[in-house]
């Protein structure tokens, strides 16, 4: 059968457990079903290539990341520029694009949050140059939007038009739901882990622990009363460097209370053998654990500068931190969470809310919106 359309799929950096990267390959595995071909360019690839993709790594230099970013792009649009595409779609802003899929933050919002010697220098010019590549009112480019709350400031830093922007709703696996012998997958995976049923479990699920916030739930486990904390395991998901964390907690003295496990590619089982998912990151454009915390029946206790947070209020599925952050209130919230009994309440909300929303159909949409742009 002949293909249909032909795309380059361009991202700077593969792995496996990266929320954008997951993203990534599920639009590129819909768009090979529907029988396009997609060439994916990066500039490194971690964890090995996925079955089935035409993946090319690109041979970056630099020392810095904005460096090797900018190295990637000129080689990028050098290679590009030699081979032919219905739509090039990129997952990183660069220039050349045809559709961003927009999984980060306004960089521009960021940086004019901050002093002016700190725009000045060659990382924040060299990443402010590349979102304007995307977002410029005469960039052409459209917007695969997964963040409302982003929009806005995208228009007021560059005067996007409204019209480039699509949005699309949170794209979760039906893994995530429920499944009907959940008490056995939780008693199988605390056995695995040697934690005890009576035990609470406080999870944390990505990739970033310094932007996720994982001191701050540090924190928040030293802060329990002894009791209540002796039973209490904070477990975090996710590849990064854990090494100042573990100190941290080895400094409070709560290293039996905190756990790395690692990536792991069976995070529902997780999410079904946790009591509470704590996600108190200080900066994130969406959080899809906490729609996949929700379909899981797990309640949730974020800040409010997370983009899905506003799914947690809309249910009513656990609680929200309002900033400025401050590491009392979570404190508190976390006891109060641990110890109520709305966590039954908690549950059913977010059950209820994944049943009457569409929170599964993201990569779909997107590739919809990706062959409409080559027709």
């Amino acid at each position: 059968m002949d293909r249909k359309f032909k795309f380059a799929f361009c991202l700077f950096d593969y792995m496996p457990f990266g929320g954008l990267q997951r993203g990534f390959l599920r639009i590129a595995e819909i768009c090979m079903a529907r029988n396009n071909t997609v060439d994916v360019y990066a500039g490194s690839c971690e964890g090995g290539i996925p079955d089935g993709l035409n993946v090319e790594i690109l041979p970056v230099r630099g020392f810095t990341n904005h460096r090797r970013c900018e190295s990637f792009f000129k080689m990028l649009d050098k290679t590009l520029s030699a081979r032919e595409y219905d739509v090039v779609v990129g997952f990183n802003k660069m220039p050349g694009l045809d559709i961003y899929f927009a999984s980060d933050t306004c960089y521009a919002a960021k940086a004019f949050s901050k002093s002016f010697w700190y725009r000045m220098t060659g990382r924040c010019q060299s990443y402010l140059r590349l979102e304007r590549a995307v977002f410029d009112k005469l960039s052409k480019t459209k917007v695969l939007l997964i963040s409302e709350k982003e929009k806005s400031y995208f228009i007021n830093y560059y005067g996007t038009a409204e019209k480039r922007f699509h949005l699309l709703p949170p794209g979760i696996s039906k893994d995530c739901l429920s499944p009907p012998n959940a008490d056995e997958v939780r008693m199988e995976l605390r056995n695995e882990l040697g934690i005890g049923l009576d035990q609470n479990v406080v999870l944390m699920v990505g990739s970033g622990f310094r932007t996720k916030g994982v001191d701050r739930a540090i924190l928040g486990i030293n802060f329990l009363p002894s009791r209540l904390r002796e039973k209490t395991i904070l477990l975090i998901v996710g590849e990064d460097n854990s090494r100042p964390f573990l100190r941290l907690a080895k400094k409070l003295n709560i290293a039996k209370q905190v756990r790395f496990v690692g990536g792991r590619d069976d995070v529902p089982s997780f999410l079904v053998a946790a009591d509470l998912l704590i996600h108190p990151a200080y900066r994130e454009n969406t959080g899809n654990v906490l729609i996949e915390a929700m379909a899981s029946g797990l309640p949730v206790l974020v800040t409010d500068v997370c983009g899905y947070s506003s799914h947690i209020k809309r249910a009513d599925a656990g609680e929200i931190m309002s900033s400025p952050f401050q590491q009392e209130t979570l404190n508190r919230l976390l006891y109060s969470m641990l110890t109520s009994g709305k966590k039954e309440f908690w549950r059913q909300n977010g059950k209820d809310y994944i049943a009457c929303n569409d929170v599964f159909s993201r990569a779909e949409k997107a590739a919809d919106i990706i062959e409409q742009a080559a027709k």
